[in-house]
């Protein structure tokens, strides 16, 4: 028996490929197939089921092609029903893979389909669960996520989860392996651990939702308290998830179409299609095609395009760095932006060598905000997460989470100055192109970001362990 952990830090999401003796299962594998599929060309194993946790909000799942691709069937458990074929499983129900079987664990909650699978060994001994979005390390799925299609509150939902837990999950033995769907960075939960495996028994010792005196009240208290809205993409992925979607091969080739510089403006023009530069800041800083928003590939790219652009079906047009175009239209696609029409041909060196308008953003060092900065005087906007901001901030900023950027925008006064910062520019530099692409122009962004300023003279409040503080 072989299982292995399949971690895409992008979306902190594990996927699990599982073989016993020339027979494999895939669970919650994520949208491109080719990882898998190449696993089981090298190990020589046919993929016998693809077991889906639940209808995933955070990203889009590879099961068709996989299907399409392998022959092997889509198990979900009581309650899913997608709009293509697939195996109903019955709670309790058991698949044999080799010499292993997967045993069926309803454990409706985080939604109403949500499943966790059990697999014992061939030895017939209870070996690892594979929790999907019931169980993380250091906390539970959310309840709220599934409010509309369930029908119910989310208090009515996360009741749900409270008796799947203590009923299903609980009563496992305490050497029984977690592997869950997602790690610290989801917003599928609040409170998860950077760890990706654990066991019952330390989940029951260290989750805060499995302490084993807790009353079913203030389980529903404690697991709803402080949620943030879900990003405004995670909708849509479900409705993917469920419907069917595009071959990851067409969106794909789609946006590896290369643009010259002399049509990619038109393109965008004619498509409406955004312009989403993928740099790293500080070169994106420095110049970039005129209306681009700059989300960048090597921080959490994939969420972040879900939570401001929103709308899965935009049409997209990509600047990235030369030889990140594969890579961005793959993390693209994994979160069900499939509109996308191609990239600018030789990046943006060869916008800028044609001769075309550059713009560029209005950066300055931390030192340089020090000896600018006036205190009681100078407005400054930090975009962290709140949890960020009440640890420790700059004295009299504002707080405006980089997330809620769509409301806090209008109150905007352009003609007022502001100095602008997130934690280290990543962030900071979104805000920055989603504000000058709506034409303001009247604030400085802060290279490095807090991080920075912490170590200069500015007035900071005293620190707060973010334990303390910590909201989602």
């Amino acid at each position: 028996m072989k299982i292995e952990q399949i971690y895409t830090g992008c979306l902190a999401q594990g996927a699990y490929y599982i073989t016993s003796n020339g027979e494999a299962a895939i669970i919650d594998p994520l949208r491109e197939t080719k990882p898998y599929t190449d696993r089981l060309a090298q190990d020589g194993v046919q993929l016998k089921y693809i077991f889906e946790t639940h209808f995933h909000a955070d990203f889009v799942s590879g099961h068709l092609d996989l299907s399409k691709q392998t022959g092997a069937a889509i198990v979900y458990g009581p309650n899913a029903a997608p709009e293509f074929d697939f195996i109903s499983a019955k709670d309790n129900q058991v698949f044999e893979i080799g010499d292993i079987k997967i045993k069926v664990l309803h454990t409706p909650g985080h939604t109403m389909e949500s499943t966790t699978y059990l697999l014992i060994d061939a030895d017939g001994n209870d070996h690892a669960i594979f929790s999907g979005d019931t169980l993380f390390i250091g906390d539970v799925g959310r309840p709220d996520l599934a409010q509309k299609a369930a029908s119910m509150t989310q208090d009515e939902l996360a009741a749900i989860l409270f008796h799947s837990l203590r009923d299903k999950v609980m009563t496992l033995a305490d050497d029984v392996i977690v592997y869950p769907a997602h790690g610290a960075g989801s917003a599928c939960g609040k409170n998860m651990s950077k760890e990706t495996v654990s066991t019952i028994g330390e989940q029951k010792e260290k989750n805060y939702a499995l302490r084993a005196n807790m009353t079913e009240a203030e389980f529903v208290k404690e697991v709803t308290d402080g949620l943030l809205p879900p990003p405004a993409y995670f909708g849509m992925n479900v409705a993917m998830n469920k419907k069917g979607i595009e071959s990851f091969d067409m969106v794909f080739n789609n946006g590896m179409k290369a643009i010259n510089a002399t049509e990619f403006e038109v393109v965008a023009e004619e498509t409406g299609a955004l312009i989403l530069d993928t740099r790293d800041n500080g070169v994106f800083a420095k110049g970039y095609v005129p209306q681009s928003i700059n989300i960048g590939i090597t921080g959490d790219f994939a969420p972040w395009v879900g939570a401001l652009i929103a709308d899965v079906k935009q049409p997209i047009l990509l600047v990235t760095e030369l030889g990140m175009e594969e890579e961005t239209v793959t993390r693209l696609s994994r979160v069900g932006f499939d509109n996308l029409i191609g990239h600018l041909k030789y990046g943006f060196d060869a916008w800028k060598e044609a001769g075309y308008e550059v713009d560029t953003v209005n950066r300055i060092t931390a030192d340089q905000f020090a000896n600018e900065l006036k205190v009681g005087e100078s407005k400054v906007v930090d975009v962290r997460r709140e949890s960020e901001y009440e640890a420790e901030h700059v004295d009299e900023a504002y707080s405006r989470p980089l997330a809620y950027i769509n409301e806090w925008v209008k109150d905007i006064n352009p003609e007022e100055h502001f100095y602008m910062h997130c934690a280290g520019g990543y962030r900071s530099m979104m805000a920055a192109s989603i504000l000058q692409a709506r034409g303001y122009r009247n604030f400085t962004e802060i290279e490095g970001g807090f991080n920075a300023i912490a170590k200069t003279t500015v007035p900071k409040t005293d620190f707060v362990c973010q334990s303390k503080v910590l909201k989602a």
